[in-house]
């Protein structure tokens, strides 16, 4: 069982973006794996398909991913804009492991077979399932101290990462989660008027 630090409240409002992470742990590599177990295990899915999947990137792995993302976009960004893209690649390549999300797309189908008349809804069910999954980790890491924050670069790097970490090919990439020790605080985020986004009926 994972102990708790802050309540769940404190813990909603806590979890920020970090962007400057360090490789340095503050915590162990079993228990890292013991979160992100408990998250796909008790994360909620629809209609308890259990479609969330996940890989854990440390040392070398972690490295490789970044650099072949790198590599990636170095062919789709123009050389005089490309410096601020390897400023980011070497900031979440200084972290000290990644989290790779995905859906495995066999349950999604099988969804859509057994409840066909919910056949187009299904692929947006995963989705929710695979953010309530990627919030919960985050959450999660943040308590134990970690920073961290969350990376769209698929599908440019999907191919790579299913052929290096030979990813069974019913996996869907979804994100990616780089995360070490906080070397800066979160950045300033401006929040807009929860009255103009909550609706109350009594």
């Amino acid at each position: 069982m994972i102990e708790t630090k802050q309540n769940f409240y404190s813990a909603v409002e806590n979890r920020r973006s970090i962007y400057g992470i360090s490789k340095d742990t503050v915590i162990t590599d079993e228990r890292i794996e013991e979160i992100v177990a408990q998250a796909i295990k008790h994360s909620p899915s629809a209609y308890n398909s259990q479609s969330g999947r996940a890989v854990i990137l440390l040392g070398q792995n972690h490295d490789k991913l970044w650099n072949i993302t790198e590599a990636a976009l170095r062919e789709k960004v123009s050389a005089d804009k490309f410096k601020l893209t390897e400023e980011k690649m070497a900031a979440f390549r200084n972290g000290y492991g990644t989290i790779l999300f995905f859906e495995d797309q066999t349950v999604v189908k099988g969804l859509q077979e057994k409840f066909p008349s919910y056949a187009e809804k299904m692929p947006e069910y995963s989705m929710q399932s695979s953010g309530m999954l990627q919030y919960i980790v985050w959450t999660a890491l943040e308590l134990e101290g970690f920073g961290v924050s969350l990376q769209h670069y698929n599908p440019i790097i999907d191919e790579a990462v299913q052929q290096i970490w030979d990813i069974p090919e019913n996996w869907k990439l979804i994100s990616q989660m780089p995360f070490g020790k906080p070397t800066v605080g979160p950045r300033e985020k401006q929040y807009n008027s929860v009255e103009d986004r909550m609706i109350v009926f009594k």
